[in-house]
């Protein structure tokens, strides 16, 4: 059973290691941010970005009882405007967390997700889904990054100090 606590240590974490990212990513010139590269599911830096942000913030949506899909990516067309995103779905989530109690967290509950289907979902399951995610798409604009000739240093890793 994890508590609200620990969410919320997990969730630090990660996004400290996701605004180091987009920290890196500021050296990108606007052609590399948007670049098409082949074989990615989203195509460039820019859209992994704001997919892994959007998708933090559609889930946390659902916990509540929202489905928010209406962020439109050129809304936010440069680094600067995705570290600002960043910054209000990760108080948003925080927001979340602190008013959620450690029982309503690990029981499961019937939850209303995309395209009006109904599932039988753990909070703490969607959520650190979220966390897992984002991981999954910074590990892709790393290589996206080195491939573009700026490779990431390593430290983006979760944070374990």
């Amino acid at each position: 059973m994890y508590t609200a606590k620990d969410l919320m240590e997990f969730h630090k974490r990660t996004h400290q290691s996701l605004e180091d990212l987009i920290a890196h990513c500021r050296q990108l010139s606007a052609a590399e941010f948007k670049h098409e590269l082949a074989g990615f599911g989203y195509l460039t830096v820019h859209q992994q970005l704001h997919h892994g942000i959007g998708a933090e913030k559609y889930w946390i949506g659902v916990l509540q009882g929202r489905i928010d899909v209406n962020d439109n990516i050129s809304n936010y067309p440069t680094v600067e405007l995705l570290e600002v995103y960043r910054q209000e779905v990760f108080a948003a989530t925080e927001q979340y967390l602190s008013s959620a109690t450690d029982e309503e967290l690990n029981t499961p509950r019937p939850m209303m997700t995309w395209g009006n289907r109904k599932k039988v979902l753990m909070p703490t399951h969607v959520f650190m889904r979220t966390l897992t995610h984002l991981y999954q798409h910074q590990g892709q604009i790393v290589a996206m990054c080195r491939l573009l000739g700026k490779p990431v240093a390593p430290g983006l890793d979760y944070p374990i100090t």
